[in-house]
């Protein structure tokens, strides 16, 4: 444990805690009443304001001190004459006390400035990855991110979700790195997502844009120093209506969907290179896979996939799927979370992870359309009146074709 962790750990117990350096000095002060005149136990006094110094701030260290110091020099009073051996003792009780207040102030004012800046690159990170919305669209949506590098919010994976005409387009990425050095090249390609994803006329075109817009970058500035970075990423365009999933991959992990407790993996078409090189868009090829009611889509990086435990086996996600007693997509993402710590045993993850679990629901039949649609975003629909763009909840839909569990997927190159 880190000195600032200790404190922080101490600080959370200062009412228990003050009552050690109370009890010493009361302790010190019977034993040397107590005892013959020739053994002194009052130096060990001084012991009281440094112990003090550990868990409280800079006033309570020097009334513990002070309380010390008076203590030791009314004990000296009463041995009259007063040895100058207990004067030297009385000293330096007074010198440990005025260091360590001193101690206790500079941690204060430490503490202070990390507080601020720790703030601060929340707030940068957070505006970076911004939490996705528990509801977009016909989708549920629920994420986590589970950083590699201890104290930061996020790292090398990335996710987004943004509206376009018809429905609601999401990625899921991975920047090659990890930690705070990778944060950059995220925050450029969220950018370029949320600026191109309701323009791009297809998900082809999307995956096409990204790639340019990282491959503007001039190579050795910023983040791309050694002309090898790359993201991988998975483009789904959930529409508002009736119609299945589209998916693009760009060398990404794909979607795992959760049907009855039943993990599926879908068949898609072969991941087109990742982002940043340069050629994604002559080889990327757009899949479609339909949902059911109830079903959840489970979007991952390649951080849950690799996460090794003591055996250096990696996690098995379609397996633990299996186990899941089921719910909505946020006790699915907790669940994934928890019982991937417990995989590795609790220790630090080797890279970035991020989860995203979807659910396609229905939307509002022409009974529950509320009044705020107004008469301008109504239209003739058979069985009623619906907003512009809503579809009848759950048609008819052909079946759905899936691979064996386990197939069908593809990680990064490395």
């Amino acid at each position: 444990m880190s000195t600032e962790s200790l404190f922080s750990h101490l600080a959370d117990r200062p009412r228990r805690l003050f009552a050690v350096p109370m009890t010493l000095i009361v302790c010190v002060v019977l034993v040397d009443v107590l005892t013959p005149s020739p053994v002194r136990f009052t130096p060990f006094l001084a012991v009281a304001p440094a112990f003090t110094a550990a868990f409280a701030g800079a006033r309570t260290t020097a009334g513990v001190g002070a309380l010390a110091v008076g203590l030791q020099i009314f004990i000296d009073l009463e041995e009259r004459p007063a040895h100058l051996n207990e004067t030297v003792a009385t000293g330096a009780t007074l010198t440990v006390t005025a260091l360590v207040v001193l101690f206790a102030w500079l941690r204060e004012q430490y503490s202070r400035r990390f507080d601020r800046a720790r703030s601060h690159a929340l707030v940068a990170q957070q505006a970076v990855l911004r939490p996705l919305p528990g509801r977009v669209g016909r989708m549920e949506i629920a994420s986590r991110y589970l950083a590699a590098e201890s104290e930061a919010v996020m790292g090398g994976d990335l996710y987004a979700v943004a509206r376009h005409g018809e429905g609601t387009r999401l990625i899921i990425g991975d920047v090659r790195g990890k930690g705070l050095g990778a944060v950059g090249e995220a925050a450029l390609v969220t950018g370029a997502f949320h600026a191109a994803a309701n323009r791009a006329p297809s998900l082809a075109a999307l995956a096409s844009a990204l790639d340019d817009a990282l491959c503007a970058i001039p190579q050795g500035t910023g983040d791309r120093r050694d002309g090898e970075e790359f993201v991988t990423a998975l483009l789904i365009d959930v529409p508002d209506g009736a119609g299945p999933v589209g998916v693009v991959s760009c060398g990404h992990p794909g979607p795992v969907v959760v049907r009855d407790g039943q993990p599926l993996v879908p068949r898609l078409p072969e991941p087109a290179p990742p982002l940043g090189l340069g050629c994604a868009a002559e080889h990327v090829r757009t899949g479609a896979f339909h949902t059911a009611p109830g079903d959840i889509v489970l979007l991952c990086t390649d951080g849950l996939l690799e996460a090794r435990d003591s055996t250096g086996s990696f996690y098995p996600l379609v397996d633990r799927l299996r186990y899941w007693p089921g719910g909505d997509p946020r006790s699915l993402v907790s669940y994934l979370c928890a019982d991937l710590l417990r995989h590795t045993g609790g220790s630090a993850l080797n890279d970035d992870a991020a989860l995203v679990a979807l659910r396609p629901v229905p939307l509002p039949s022409s009974q529950d359309v509320p009044d705020r649609w107004g008469p301008h975003d109504r239209r003739a629909v058979p069985g009623g009146d619906r907003p512009r763009g809503v579809e009848p909840a759950w048609p008819d839909t052909p079946p759905v074709r899936f691979s064996p569990p386990g197939a069908g997927t593809s990680t990064r190159p490395r």
